[in-house]
């Protein structure tokens, strides 16, 4: 009887695979049982082939040779894990082998993952789907229970096929296309060029930004201030002799009171989280970057199967997951949520259309915590973090809304209207939850309708407009999720908000990175800034490349391709015009490029000036030629805490030379001196620096090792 082959992702979730179905004997790549044999990929094990598989000459980068619009895209084994390719391959044509059940993540490029491998492989076989969202032993039984056809997915493969090839035709041609015209290292896309632009024109309304001074009019009376309405709603007042009217106006008079409003209100929770929505928290209350909230999620998800699938889009919950609640609340062990589960459990849970919503929920369900238990000893101090604000939030939105008693009281003083609002709590629900949600207190009303009320004071409160602020991850998330102020045409607004913004929840942190990691932006104290380079870039490329309109397009119809209402070879002929038309706008633009952080330090491989950069790591210097890819770091940003002033240091110097310097107070030391200190303070690790170590080994060693567009880019230096 043959067995069946399951191609997991991931080792990691290989083995967790293997263990529930039995397979306990190790072999080069796999694990086998007597009737599954389980193997897995390392990311990526193909991808798309570089240009210069198409043909000689695009091994040198030619304006001349572009637009390379290949007709038949060529799939590749990617070298560095070009061995567990050999293993899969070699498993997927056994004559033992009858059946394949695809069990990478269940999503669009979990998909691709195991097509690409399978074409590649060239293996004609009955294949299955494993579909779960979580990686819990009872989550893979049942899903093996009720695997899918893999016919089903069929459609979704094309989308994600269909999705890299125009990444590659438009990313690679038009990357070319301005590295050649400007001679520097350049690079756009469909989502990070409208991301970053829109990065450069929130510095361009900071930078434009003209403060105005203005005013608000207040009076007190029996201890309670009241705010001045404004004819137009607007309490503002922009104008100093208006300000100085109305305060002579009002001077000496008294009140009348001409209403005292009260209606029941409710503050419903908030919604369950999407991978967006945590990484926007996260960074918020942590300073996390989204890609690290990613990294998080994915060991929350794949070795202590705590939470449910991570990269998700979705904030609602289908129908047949409501069984399972109560279970999952169980199972809260927190020691500062473990009190709300078990009285939620005593009560009637609010099952409501926010949270429990079939037609909302996409490939995936909103991230809520797993039926197993976690023991929290066994997370770290970052991932305990991530788990108490999914807990959190899994708790609100199963709590009844906050309910509270609004009260406005309306003040004529010589027929200017002045206001006031009480909020008196009638029942806290879900805000009860957690510590540092806004508390709204009782208050004792002091006033009734026609009323007269004696006024103490008529003063003013001087203010100044703001600038908008700069991004932080955590905003440009929200932007990137619903970029609609960024486009004027209302239908384009809905398309925006239907295919979820630009990027994808699993894309989003990976954009973000790259954008650093290219010096198009630099992070100072947690705010973003483009960098000159950036700035130029936006200036450099087509219009229409910068706006999230494009992304929508694409979105939208790589939507119907997974639903099976748009062709696939339409959607890439229309790019490949496209890729056309920008090479074309590149050729003919006028517009240079200039560098304006040049020094005067050469290179010592070529003897071109060197630039210096800012990324996260800290300060480098790298070669002005694109060819050369000279690069040497100036200082290192460090976690080690200046004994002075307690703020993170940087090290500068090489080799013996290595030296603490703290940029804010000037405090300097040698880092041999420092690690002698350290030294005699303690040379053991305790047991929670093993127990961080032996983690940190475990995640390096499950890490993925490629991504599909990265091979594409290997020879491209940034």
């Amino acid at each position: 009887m043959g067995k069946t082959l399951v191609l997991a992702e991931k080792p990691s979730v290989g083995r967790e695979i293997g263990r529930v179905l039995s397979c306990k004997r190790k072999s080069d790549g796999a694990l086998y049982g007597d009737k599954y044999v389980v193997t897995w990929a390392l990311g990526h094990l193909v991808t798309l082939a570089n240009p210069e598989s198409y043909h000689e000459r695009y091994k040198s980068w030619n304006m001349n040779d572009l637009p390379m619009l290949p007709e038949k895209m060529k799939l590749v084994v990617i070298k560095k894990t070009s061995r567990q390719f050999n293993v899969v391959k070699n498993l997927m044509n056994s004559k033992d082998i009858t059946e394949i059940v695809i069990a990478t993540d269940a999503g669009r490029e979990g998909e691709l993952v195991a097509r690409w491998i399978i074409e590649k492989a060239r293996v004609k076989k009955p294949i299955k789907r494993l579909w779960i969202s979580s990686q819990t032993d009872k989550a893979i039984k049942d899903g093996f229970k009720n695997l899918k056809d893999g016919k089903a997915y069929w459609n979704l493969y094309r989308s994600a096929f269909a999705r890299s090839k125009a990444d590659w035709y438009v990313g690679l041609n038009l990357t070319r296309a301005l590295t050649c015209k400007h001679n520097v290292q350049l690079s756009a896309g469909r989502v990070q060029t409208p991301t970053l632009n829109m990065i450069v024109q929130r510095e361009e309304e900071i930078n434009k930004f003209v403060p105005a001074k203005f005013w608000e009019i207040k009076c007190s009376a029996k201890n309670v201030e009241f705010n001045l309405l404004g004819k137009d709603g607007n309490s503002r007042i922009f104008n100093k002799e208006k300000r100085d009217s109305l305060l002579d106006k009002l001077k000496n008079e008294d009140g009348v009171v001409k209403s005292v409003e009260e209606k029941i209100k409710k503050i419903n929770a908030p919604y369950a989280y999407d991978l967006t929505t945590l990484q926007i928290d996260a960074n918020n209350k942590y300073g996390f970057s989204a890609k690290r909230t990613l990294q998080i999620m994915q060991q929350l998800y794949e070795h202590h199967k705590a939470v449910t699938y991570p990269r998700t889009d979705s904030k609602y919950i289908s129908k047949d997951i409501v069984p399972t609640l109560k279970e999952r609340l169980e199972t809260i062990t927190s020691s500062s949520y473990k009190g709300f589960a078990r009285a939620l459990l005593r009560t009637k849970l609010n099952i409501s259309s926010r949270f429990v919503d079939d037609k909302k929920v996409t490939d995936h369900h909103a991230i809520i915590p797993t039926e197993q238990t976690v023991f929290l000893n066994d997370l770290s101090s970052d991932e305990r973090k991530i788990y108490d604000l999914i807990v959190k939030r899994f708790l609100e939105v199963l709590s009844n809304p906050c309910e509270y008693k609004e009260i406005k009281v309306k003040l004529s003083v010589k027929d200017e209207l002045f206001n006031v609002t009480y909020k008196n709590i009638i029942n806290q629900g879900w805000k009860q939850i957690g510590s540092d949600n806004e508390d709204i207190k009782n208050e004792q009303i002091k006033f009734k309708k026609d009323d007269k009320v004696n006024i103490d004071k008529v003063f003013y409160n001087e203010g100044s407009t703001k600038p908008p602020s700069r991004y932080t991850e955590a905003l440009l998330l929200a932007d990137m999720e619903n970029p609609k102020r960024f486009v004027k045409e209302s239908k384009m607004k809905e398309t925006l908000s239907s295919v979820g913004g630009i990027g994808t929840v699993a894309t989003r942190a990976d954009i973000i990175e790259k954008l650093y990691n290219t010096y198009y932006i630099e992070n100072k104290d947690g705010k973003i800034h483009p960098t000159s380079k950036g700035k130029q870039l936006v200036e450099l490329v087509p219009e229409d490349i910068k706006s999230p309109i494009l992304t929508a397009k694409w979105e939208m119809e790589l939507t119907g391709i997974s639903k099976g209402n748009v062709k696939e070879i339409k959607f890439t002929e229309n790019i490949k015009n496209y890729t056309k038309e920008l090479v074309d706008k590149v050729k003919k633009d006028n517009v240079t490029f200039r560098h304006d952080n040049i020094t005067g330090e050469k290179c010592p491989d070529c003897g071109s000036n060197l630039l210096k950069v800012n990324n996260k790591k800290g300060e480098m210097l790298v070669c002005k030629d694109r060819e050369c890819g000279y690069k040497r770091m100036l200082n290192r940003a460090t976690n080690a805490r200046c004994p002075e002033c307690h703020k993170k240091m940087i090290m500068v110097g090489e080799g013996d030379k290595k030296m603490f310097i703290c940029n804010n107070c000037g405090f300097k030391e040698k880092l041999t001196s420092w690690n002698k200190k350290k030294e005699g303070k303690s040379n053991q690790m305790n047991k929670k620096q093993v127990k961080n170590y032996m983690n940190k080994m475990k995640k390096d060693a499950d890490k993925p090792l490629n991504n599909a567009f990265a091979d594409s880019l290997s020879k491209f230096k940034f």
